[in-house]
């Protein structure tokens, strides 16, 4: 498998000097904590908002704990947007806003004037096989700034840098409740490598958890459902018996996704609620039988404008009876849709997503047995996969960074994970609504 050419642009390290009159001049901007926040732009991008850190005045380096405050992950095709420019236009570049005040407080209406406005010219030819530093330092902003005032300038410090970030990239040809092909795509080439094979059956009775596609020797040992899920048998308003299944171009299982605990309804209403997820159990085959990776929660976060999926994914660990580490923890608009995406490290938005931290009695790091790809966990992207809004028709795409890929079960765990998160849209949808054909049980699945 060839992967695509992809960067990373990151900017981190940020912190900010004031002269003596810029504090005292204003009551938003305190020398604790951080006084103020900026907004960071690339053209053809969600802008992104970072807390900027006060450091005192007399500091001459820049502290050694060094923290993220915005990602930019770049295709070839965005590279060549931000590059096709006219005569007329500028050369790409980053656009830094920084503001006195909360970002908290009023997201920038009300929260304090204009401070400065930072711009890193981007050269970006040639970042997708070796890294480039933009800028990595201090520069004075706002009054002062460019007319022999430094000592009346404040002072920004700023790392904007950019990193190859290669990806296997692989999308699925339908629906995943549909049975489709997974192809991977490098550019204009669309070549198929994975099939998928969904079920959907009545488990009262049956405790295996097992595809009809798979031979009985690999179907899933009753203690991992004990320890995993529960078979909560509530009539009405559940969703359960959900599997699928990923084979490679030989026929042969090599991961699958499966509902353990079921999604049901809250006592009074008709959502799946965050103290109550549906879970999916994402399994990999070993020794003649399916071995737990991850589990995926899911619920319906709660009205208004931030209706939408909520998520919680967990590597687990070897040998573990239900512990694990949490790799991401976000949600997604219901309407709209969005992304599912795991990134180690640093979470500038706060949304949870990329936060590390273990749960269910287990250690605070991986093994390197544990890790998303059988090595060493390491900073960085993971994953992304796109997850279309209700009712909408939805062929996930799935991004893997290279590192985590090293045989193509590691990349069929990721494509079973982004069907289960995408299949969590309609298992979380209210009760109140239908159901399509192909999710709901009929007696003729039991084959």
């Amino acid at each position: 498998m060839d992967p695509c050419p992809f960067i990373r642009l990151t900017i981190s390290n940020l912190a900010l000097k004031l002269p003596l009159a810029a504090k005292l001049s204003s009551s938003a901007v305190h020398p604790s904590s951080s006084p103020c926040f900026c907004k960071i732009k690339l053209k053809n991008f969600p802008p992104q908002t970072a807390a900027i850190p006060y450091i005192p005045l007399e500091t001459t380096q820049f502290p050694e704990i060094q923290t993220l405050a915005a990602t930019f992950h770049l295709s070839s095709s965005d590279i060549k947007r931000l590059a096709s420019r006219s005569i007329f236009a500028s050369k790409p570049s980053l656009k830094i806003f920084i503001y006195t005040g909360s970002a908290g407080a009023a997201c920038g209406v009300n929260s304090g004037g204009l401070l400065a406005e930072v711009s890193v010219p981007l050269d970006l030819a040639g970042t997708q096989s070796k890294p480039c530093v933009f800028h990595n330092g201090w520069i004075s902003v706002g009054k002062g700034a460019g007319a022999g005032k430094a000592s009346s300038a404040a002072q920004f410090h700023l790392n904007v840098k950019a990193e190859p970030d290669p990806r296997f990239v692989f999308q699925f040809d339908g629906e995943p409740e549909c049975s489709p092909q997974v192809v991977q795509i490098q550019g204009s080439i669309r070549q198929p490598v994975f099939t998928c094979k969904f079920s959907c059956r009545n488990t009262t009775g049956d405790r295996t958890i097992r595809s009809r596609s798979l031979p009985t020797e690999t179907s899933v040992p009753r203690s991992w459902l004990n320890s995993f899920g529960s078979e909560r048998e509530r009539p009405g308003k559940e969703r359960k018996g959900w599997s699928i299944t990923v084979h490679d171009l030989s026929g042969s299982p090599v991961a699958m996704a499966s509902i353990v605990t079921p999604f049901v309804a809250s006592p009074g209403t008709d959502r799946v609620s965050r103290s109550n997820p549906g879970s999916w159990l994402i399994l990999r085959p070993g020794d003649g039988t399916w071995k737990p990776w991850g589990r995926l929660e899911a619920w319906r976060e709660r009205g208004g404008a931030t209706d939408g999926l909520g998520y919680r994914f967990e590597l687990i660990l070897d040998g573990s009876s239900g512990a694990g580490i949490v790799l991401a923890e976000s949600s997604i608009s219901s309407h709209r849709g969005g992304k599912f995406s795991i990134e180690l490290g640093s979470s500038p938005t706060g949304s949870g997503v990329g936060r590390t931290r273990s749960r269910g009695g287990g250690s605070g790091g991986a093994s390197p047995a544990n890790s998303p790809r059988g090595g060493s966990v390491q900073k960085g992207f993971v994953m992304a996969a796109s997850v279309e809004g209700e009712g909408k028709c939805s062929k996930p795409c799935v991004e893997v960074s290279v590192q985590h890929v090293s045989c193509m079960e590691d990349a069929a765990a990721y494509v079973a994970l982004s069907a289960a998160v995408d299949l969590s849209m309609d298992a979380c949808r209210l009760f109140n609504q239908r159901m399509r054909k192909e999710l709901c049980y009929h007696s003729e699945s039991l084959g």
